[in-house]
């Protein structure tokens, strides 16, 4: 599955645009602690958070993240979409829960 595979199953807001939508998912990752997401994600995975500033770029680029979900109908700031642009990592939006998403994904990766 890729990053657009996502974007058009779960209808999620591509923030990014075209950014990185090629990208291979191998898993997911849910959590809103950076410290944490540096430590155990692994490279690859989807981030789901309700952080939106531009540490959440510098961690994705650092694990090698394959995007960043952004929940609860938040919004990126315009420094994490610049440096989204940068990495060539996309940003996506969603009304839904992590909680709902997370459980989503994990569904759609199963198959």
């Amino acid at each position: 599955m890729k990053v657009e595979d996502l974007i058009k199953t779960l209808s999620l807001t591509p923030f990014t645009g075209d950014i990185g939508t090629s990208r291979p998912v191998a898993g997911g990752y849910t959590g809103d602690l950076l410290s944490d997401v540096m430590g155990h994600s692994l490279a690859g995975q989807v981030w789901i958070t309700l952080q939106t500033h531009k540490n959440v770029m510098a961690v994705a680029s650092l694990r090698d993240l394959a995007a960043v979900i952004i929940v609860n109908g938040l919004k990126p700031n315009d420094d994490m979409l610049e440096q989204a642009a940068e990495e060539n990592i996309p940003v996506l939006g969603t009304y839904e829960s992590a909680f709902d998403v997370s459980g989503k994904l994990f569904k759609l990766l199963e198959k």
